[in-house]
């Protein structure tokens, strides 16, 4: 029996040896590849001969959201599951609809990753009742959504995110390998496209739209 291949890329080291135990302790899936750093990532999948992969919402380099659009250019049969520290309600439909087969919180049983990636790489989405819940809201009534979150970029909407969580400019340059002046333009955008003033109106508009956990 073919053992289904797997590509974790995350930037924690004890998280990569978490997810890698779980899923070699099963007799059909074999971790063949890890990384730490976007672009590694995007290189090692394309180049790569996987049956899955498992990515983290945000490592140094380009983020997920890049990664994802690349990969579903590239790479349409690699399958891509998203593992992120942030709720359903953050990512999960961006992510989706970018092309991801499947989204969870690194909150999930060890033994819903094992489910996920066998979901996956037979061809099907992987999606909790929580993401369903979201995709289900997202297409209510096949209205495009035209609220300010939605006019967002996917690098301003993570940011967004980030700041809401109390996380300072320089934090977020720093995580994301980017200039504390390119963070503070994002800031700025992102102030113009919710209308709002400074960053405690972020953080409180954040918290209201349930952005943090």
């Amino acid at each position: 029996m073919k053992k289904i291949s797997v590509l974790i890329a995350d930037d924690h080291e004890v998280v990569r040896q978490g997810i890698r135990k779980s899923l070699e302790d099963t007799t059909d899936i074999s971790v063949d590849g890890e990384t730490g750093d976007g672009y590694e990532a995007l290189d090692m999948a394309i180049r790569g001969s996987f049956g899955a992969m498992i990515l983290d919402i945000a490592m140094p380099g380009p983020g997920a959201m890049e990664i994802i659009k690349e990969l579903t250019q590239r790479k349409p049969d690699l399958p891509i599951l998203v593992l992120s520290m942030h709720p359903a309600k953050q990512y999960a439909v961006r992510t989706i609809r970018a092309g991801a087969a499947g989204y969870l919180t690194k909150e999930c049983l060890t033994s819903e990753i094992v489910t996920a990636v066998r979901t996956i790489a037979s061809g099907q989405r992987f999606v909790t009742n929580a993401v369903a819940e979201q995709l289900a809201n997202a297409v209510a009534n096949g209205c495009p959504d035209r609220s300010a979150l939605a006019q967002l970029s996917d690098r301003e909407y993570q940011i967004l995110c980030m700041i809401g969580a109390g996380k300072m400019l320089k934090e977020i340059a720093a995580e994301l390998a980017l200039s504390p002046k390119t963070v503070s333009t994002y800031r700025a955008r992102i102030l113009e496209k919710t209308s709002l003033q400074t960053t405690a109106d972020l953080v409180r508009y954040a918290v209201t739209e349930g952005l943090v956990s």
